[in-house]
């Protein structure tokens, strides 16, 4: 079986790798949260090394200008479009969705220019009206759809995901829906957060996972899990597991596992691509440390033909860092 490079690509967090027509395209949070690069290969493997092209620089006041996270490149609707996270300058915490779209059939040579901010419905008051971020789309049996991260009214402090249905690549078609809130105390550590969602298609269900708690090792993944045949703006659709489908594994040198996104592979097998640290204590601000790292882990499947993320000790940490490039990236 195929091994993958790891880490897959250093200092890359909430990493999205997509392939279209054979050839993988990457990309993920910069450690200056700055601009938003992409880097093609025609393996997973190559994009340990592929060139990153820078396609835009955040502003340097207003929207747009500061904590620019989560990219994920999508051929949606006919086009290729960007959608991030953004926060302003001065105010870095007033973050919104926002979207980049393409003018040509190669987004690695077409031009990216901006959308601006993703839109709620008409007949919508709430969506993308207080902190959200980490929007990602998918399609089932013809219908667009967005599910991100927001945190609403008198319960600020807790961050829950939203579904709605897609007019356009950058517009809402429906108004929101809860998905999940943080039920679970593992959903609780630190703070409240159900965020970075990720969609898996596979054999007539629908698997959504999601991120939660601080951005520490106590970060973890959780999972629903719906048929692809029903209502999916009906959070009673959705199954929602009881127990992370992936926490922290000290003895694998796994802290804080977590913002994933779904691929083929090499070998056309299901890859979880995801970030998370090999060591658990950090100084400071957990967004400060940049040793995130992508990394690649294949997706089984139990006798329920639900996903399972078990990685082995042999698929990681196969490319050596050593001390004085962990020191160099650290600095």
């Amino acid at each position: 079986m195929k091994t993958y490079n790891s880490p897959l690509v250093l200092q890359r967090a909430d990493p999205y790798v997509i392939k279209v027509n054979g050839t993988y395209y990457f990309t993920g949070s910069c450690p200056e949260f700055d601009r938003i690069e992409l880097r093609r290969a025609d393996t997973i493997n190559g994009l340990t090394d592929a060139k990153a092209k820078v396609v835009w620089i955040k502003h340097a006041f207003g929207d747009m200008a500061s904590n620019i996270w989560a990219p994920e490149l999508h051929y949606i609707m006919g086009k290729w479009v960007i959608y991030f996270a953004a926060g302003e300058n001065p105010k870095g915490w007033k973050i919104r969705p926002y979207a980049l779209v393409c003018d040509g059939d190669d987004p690695m040579t077409g031009n990216w220019i901006e959308a601006g901010a993703i839109q709620a419905a008409d007949d919508d008051p709430y969506s993308f009206r207080d902190f959200s971020l980490d929007m990602t789309v998918f399609e089932n049996k013809g219908v667009w759809y967005a599910v991100w991260a927001q945190k609403s009214g008198k319960h600020f402090d807790i961050s829950d995901l939203y579904i709605a249905e897609l007019e356009t690549p950058t517009r809402l078609k429906t108004v929101r829906r809860l998905l999940t809130t943080p039920d679970y105390e593992w959903e609780r550590v630190m703070f409240w957060v159900n965020e970075g969602p990720s969609v898996l298609h596979h054999n007539g269900k629908i698997f959504l996972t999601y991120s939660a708690s601080g951005t520490g090792d106590m970060y973890c993944m959780g999972m629903l899990t719906a048929d692809e045949n029903a209502d999916l703006l009906d959070r009673n659709s959705w199954k929602k597991r009881t127990q992370p489908i992936l926490a922290s594994i000290p003895a694998l040198k796994i802290y804080g596992p977590g913002h994933n996104c779904f691929v083929k592979g090499d070998e056309e097998e299901d890859l979880c691509i995801l970030h998370f640290r090999d060591y658990a204590k950090i100084k400071g601000d957990p967004l400060a440390d940049h040793n995130r790292h992508a990394h690649a882990i294949k997706v089984e499947y139990d006798e329920n033909d639900e996903p399972v993320l078990s990685p082995k000790k042999e698929e990681l940490y196969n490319l050596s860092v050593t001390d004085e490039v962990q020191k160099g990236i650290n600095d």
